[in-house]
């Protein structure tokens, strides 16, 4: 699957990508250009299983035919309007959302990225309640505005913009603490955060006793319970929503990532009793909820249940991580997820053998904290794609390097025929 080129060609565009970037993110040494599925290619034609799928975006796989025709379609007709004029495929993605949404959540802010789709959670909480409070988790991730900033836990995101991220008004508790959480949650609380499953925190799934709790404490103290479905979301965890797993509806969720199939979007979604209380003009966005979008939406939702995604994503990860678990390696603590959700944690630092598996075995992963290897593959992968990764992985942790061994074969050859 992964063709491996024995020397690397010089490119322009990363030269230019460097050059002109603002410096914020670490770049990896090659190109993609194209994907197709749980592929992706770079500009010289090799080949990358892609178990990092933008961040968790493309759940039913890079280019997915259903959405690139929904989009050719709709920029033909359509690709912007603001929400203050109704549209017609707006109007459509709107109903076929909240059908697959949990009972109650029947009202919905369009935008552009989870970590908008956090912020307008917060002012929705606050109009919603009249109250200023938080309360969210320890090793949590809720986005790098300011707004959505001052709810994530790590101290290296926040603390290069001091008082400028508010975290005052933010109480943070350990995930799964139910003693923290309820002497967190006061009357002066508008709302909890939680994320059903940790994904930037190490892939720590919630417990059933820590959800129903979650739930039933911010009932009794008038608070909201907000789930963080931005990356749980879409089938990812085996269901819709990983939500769905402890038997708690919530009375906001936020979403985004996957839920057009790689186009920008977001949403917070939530009851009517929330939304009601927001005064006009309270929030807005210029962007959200454009034709574009909602046609790639549509696509991307009727897609994952046609294609039964939640099922698959159930069945695959059981299997990736039954083979994840027969790996034969002491460097291994913890194999833990949900569905296509994976982490594997190591007894040392993940960020060398993620850099092995990209360079030597055209295998592309996540870290999740210094220590976890995170795999969130499009649901689409494949059994033999995910053995080969799995392979691939016990290799590097084994310090095999195939390139290596390939390269060195060369030379041999090379050396033998110049003697001949």
């Amino acid at each position: 699957m992964t063709a491996t080129p024995e020397s690397k060609t010089h490119s322009k565009w990363l030269d230019a990508e460097l050059k002109y970037d603002s410096g914020v993110y670490n770049k990896h040494e090659v190109v993609m250009v194209r994907g197709l599925g749980a592929t992706v290619w770079d500009e010289n034609g090799r080949s990358y299983i892609d178990c990092v799928a933008g961040y968790g975006v493309a759940n039913i796989g890079h280019s997915h035919p259903d959405v690139v025709k929904a989009i050719q379609e709709q920029a033909g007709k359509l690709m912007i309007m603001p929400q203050s004029v109704p549209n017609d495929k707006r109007a459509e993605f709107l109903q076929e959302l909240v059908g697959i949404l949990p009972a109650g959540l029947d009202r919905v802010f369009l935008c552009n990225s989870g970590t908008e789709a956090m912020e307008a959670a917060k002012k929705f909480a606050i109009t919603g309640t009249g109250r200023q409070r938080f309360v969210s988790m320890k090793r949590g991730f809720s986005g790098r505005s300011l707004g959505a900033l001052a709810l994530t836990w790590e101290p290296k995101y926040r603390e290069p913009f001091g008082d400028a991220v508010d975290s005052k008004n933010v109480d943070f508790v350990t995930y799964g603490n139910v003693e923290e959480l309820r002497a967190a949650v006061t009357d002066q609380t508008a709302a909890v955060i939680l994320e059903p499953v940790q994904g930037e925190g190490g892939v720590r799934p919630g417990t059933m006793e820590f959800m129903q709790e979650a739930r039933r404490i911010t009932k009794e103290k008038g608070a909201l319970l907000i789930m963080d479905e931005i990356q749980t979301g879409f089938c990812r965890t085996g269901k819709m929503f990983a939500t769905e797993h402890f038997g708690v509806t919530p009375d906001g969720m936020t979403l985004a990532k996957a839920m057009a199939g790689g186009v920008p979007i977001g949403a917070f979604v939530m009851t009517g009793a929330v939304a009601d209380r927001m005064p006009g003009g309270g929030h807005g966005t210029t962007f959200g909820g454009n034709p574009l979008s909602m046609a790639a939406g549509l696509a991307a939702i009727r897609a994952m249940k046609r294609e039964g995604m939640a099922e698959q994503a159930r069945e695959k990860g059981a299997y990736f991580m039954d083979r994840l678990r027969a790996i034969d390696s002491a460097k291994i603590r913890e194999v833990r997820g949900m569905g296509l959700m994976i982490g594997v944690e190591l007894k040392e630092k993940s960020a060398p053998y993620i850099t092995a598996l990209e360079h030597d075995e055209g295998v592309m992963a996540l870290q999740a904290t210094p220590l976890v290897v995170r795999f969130l593959p499009p649901i689409t992968i494949t059994r033999e794609q995910i053995d080969q990764v799995v392979d691939a992985f016990e290799r590097v942790l084994n310090g095999v390097n195939p390139r290596a061994e390939r390269q060195a074969q060369l030379a041999a050859q090379a050396e033998e025929k110049q003697s001949e």
